[in-house]
């Protein structure tokens, strides 16, 4: 078996000071709530061995943030990747097809609505869902998906188990 997880980079300011997209930083709000879906990937374990992370500042303190919060010794690999700001899911399923056998659980640190569309696309066809993808995926959102090989380049749209889905708002009115 092979386990994807998927974070959407938490909450931002509205524009970075260099006007640039790509640099926008996380807001007091986003750090709590990267802080948050780090305990929960522990908590549950469901730490990744391999991550591989957008290039945009974002992303990168998302992980940050969440990396603190996870055991330092289990994750094995983390890539910062250009190909993934703005990555549609066709890109990002290229990516994940060429992770080496070590890898079993993989992160995908990004962006909507490539990451959105990714979650709907791997497991829309799957006829034993355990859940429902739920209509959006909200900053700091988190989808779990389980794959039935071991091999990541058979990975493919329709092919995946939804395990998880969950959101900083969700653990929040879980009282978690």
């Amino acid at each position: 078996m092979r386990r994807l997880i998927l974070l959407r980079h938490a909450k931002t300011e509205p524009e970075a000071p260099t006007g640039r997209d790509q640099d926008r930083r996380l807001n007091d709000r986003g750090r709590d709530d990267a802080a948050a879906i780090g305990c929960w990937l522990t908590d549950n374990d469901l730490v990744p061995d391999t991550v591989l992370v957008s290039s945009a500042t974002r992303a990168q303190q998302t992980w940050a943030i969440v990396g603190e919060r996870i055991p330092a010794d289990a994750v094995l690999n983390v890539s910062n990747l250009t190909e993934l700001y703005c990555a549609g899911p066709s890109t990002m399923l290229q990516l994940i097809r060429t992770m080496p056998g070590d890898a079993k659980r993989l992160l995908l640190v990004g962006h909507n609505p490539g990451l959105h569309e990714l979650a709907l696309a791997l497991t829309g066809h799957h006829p034993h869902r355990a859940m429902q993808m739920p209509g959006s995926m909200p900053t700091a959102g988190i989808v779990v998906i389980d794959f039935a090989t071991d091999d990541w380049s058979q990975v493919g749209f329709g092919e995946g188990l939804l395990e998880h889905f969950t959101s900083p708002k969700l653990l929040k009115s879980a009282g978690a």
